[in-house]
């Protein structure tokens, strides 16, 4: 029984599974280079197979100009506005600080601001603010990190067709068995953690142009500062619209009371009923279509894990989990 048992194939798929996340735990110190260099590879494969299905040009040629268009455009915005967003960020910063350590005559706001103190919501600020601190303090690292994931990517897709048949003799090769377990994960992986992934940056794009679009026509300060970290929290699946509502109505009764916050909810509450209605039923599978209790206890439980990461990659891995395990959604008769 037990040699039967050992000798299935659900077993060995299970196993070998094990084994791939002991190796991926075991080098989660370059969890930031394996995870950029996969996200890069995705999203400029499918830009290439764009580009080569409206212009007959030679793959390899459409690969380097893409990735050209795209590091000359990171430069040049990083060179022009990097000091300008670094400085506006800098005031929003001090303008949350000042707005949470100065007495309000409002009796509600005075509530909230006690709670917020009850429940040490100011120790995770500062554990947010030391985080970013700290990544740019260490900027250096994190751009070579960059730049190897772009150089890595860019060598995968110029060699793509080269790499996927040369990976395919390991189907007759002595350890075929193991490959095609491992081919099955991959190919699981890349169809679900890649589309969620690339359906999150589009969301997370457009909820920032509109939320941008919406601030700039309610007046509202450092506006660079604001979309960038509308756009951060917006890679967040449902959590980052509420945790970037927060700064918003700080900001919003700063600078124009009761009546300017009521604006901003009106305007998220737009937005997100754009994202929940037609982006998301257009862009996500119905896999992805995840109960909201179980998105934040994905995300409560893999920010755990893998820290601020885990906010961003948490729902894509459970998708995949879900996808491996054949979870499908019941039809409704």
């Amino acid at each position: 029984m037990i040699n039967k048992l050992l000798q299935s194939s659900g077993f060995k798929r299970i196993s070998i599974f094990i084994v791939i996340a002991v190796i991926i735990y075991a080098m989660r110190s370059m969890i930031n280079l394996i995870l950029l260099t996969f996200i890069f590879a995705f999203l400029m494969d499918r830009l290439v197979q764009f580009i080569g299905s409206k212009i007959p040009l030679n793959r390899k040629l459409i690969v380097i100009i893409s990735y050209a268009c795209i590091v000359g455009l990171l430069s040049y915005g990083l060179i022009m506005y990097l000091p300008m967003i670094a400085g506006e960020i800098t005031a929003l910063i001090k303008q949350l600080t000042a707005f949470y350590t100065s007495k309000h005559d409002n009796f509600v706001l005075n509530y909230i601001v006690k709670r917020i103190e009850e429940v040490k919501i100011s120790s995770y600020l500062e554990q947010g603010v030391t985080f970013l601190l700290k990544y740019f303090t260490d900027i250096s690292k994190i751009t070579l990190q960059v730049l190897l994931a772009l150089l890595l990517s860019l060598f995968f897709l110029l060699e793509k067709p080269r790499l996927i048949e040369f990976t395919k003799k390991f189907r007759t090769s002595k350890i075929a068995s193991i490959y095609v377990e491992v081919e099955f994960f991959a190919s699981k992986f890349v169809r679900t953690f890649g589309k969620v992934i690339e359906a999150q940056l589009i969301i997370a794009l457009v909820n920032c142009i509109l939320t941008t679009i919406s601030l700039w026509l309610l007046h509202f300060p450092q506006l660079g500062g604001l979309s960038i970290m509308v756009f951060l929290l917006g890679l967040i699946p449902v959590a980052g619209v509420i945790i970037s509502l927060i700064p918003l109505v700080i900001i919003a009764y700063s600078i124009g009371g009761l009546m300017k916050v009521l604006y901003v909810g009106i305007a998220i509450a737009i937005i997100h009923g754009i994202e929940a209605y037609i982006l998301n039923p257009n862009l996500m599978s119905s896999k992805t279509n995840l109960p909201v209790f179980y998105t934040f206890i994905v995300l409560i439980f893999s920010e755990h894990f893998f820290g601020v990461w885990g906010l961003i990659v948490g729902i894509p891995v459970f998708v995949f989990l879900l996808d491996v395990l054949e979870v499908t959604e019941t039809k409704k008769v």
